[in-house]
């Protein structure tokens, strides 16, 4: 089965669980799957909602526009979500929804296999980093093998990956101190992609 076709399937199952939290359109992710960024948001809002795609809304055109402004397409990336449906009133995901969604995520990195995980505001940061703070550790490389404790318990499957946290586009409209820590997570996230490889064998560091 291609990687595709394994997606497509993954998608199916997703729609079929009954069991899963939340009433809104299912918005499973799209981009490249091939990519060597990967980037996860927390939860679709109205506007994904709506179009059942992820960051489509004034977010998604400030994240399109600085993936543009380093040279890439948003064809080159994959973007999705921890959680694949819309909170009522676009609230924080709970705790127990994330927790519902996380074996769907799982599968859906081990599909795709990026290097780099870019990870779009706190609760998508937290989800593999627990201790890290948006404030402190934006913009800066983390390698998830080197995160035991949580491969152990269970099931992140994502051994040699890069985490690379990035402030949620939503924050950075809100104030041009974030906004410019926003912009400048792409340079070095670039700087980052091409070198992705040796950067998995290094000790994580921030990268400069």
């Amino acid at each position: 089965m291609t990687k595709r076709e394994k997606l497509t399937e993954l998608e199916k199952e997703m729609a079929a669980d009954k069991t899963l939290p939340l009433a809104t359109n299912l918005v499973f992710g799209e981009g490249n799957i091939d990519c060597v960024v990967m980037f996860i948001g927390e939860a679709p809002g109205a506007n994904e909602d709506l179009q059942k795609r992820p960051f489509v809304g004034r977010g998604g055109k400030l994240l399109d526009k600085n993936i543009e402004r380093i040279g890439w397409k948003r064809e080159q990336v994959y973007i999705t979500n921890i959680v694949k449906r819309r909170p009522p009133d676009n609230r924080d995901p709970l705790p127990e929804e994330i927790a519902a969604y996380k074996p769907y995520l799982t599968r859906q990195i081990e599909i795709i296999q990026p290097k780099i995980i870019a990870t779009l505001g706190r609760f998508s940061m937290n989800y593999f980093l627990p201790e890290a703070k948006i404030s402190r550790d934006h913009s800066k490389i983390f390698r998830l093998d080197a995160l035991r404790r949580l491969i152990a318990e269970g099931g992140l499957g994502m051994n040699g990956k890069i985490i690379f946290p990035i402030f949620h586009p939503a924050a950075a409209l809100r104030g041009t101190a974030t906004m410019k820590e926003f912009e400048g997570s792409f340079d070095i996230l670039k700087k980052a992609a091409g070198k992705a490889d040796e950067l998995l064998i290094k000790e994580p560091k921030k990268y400069q």
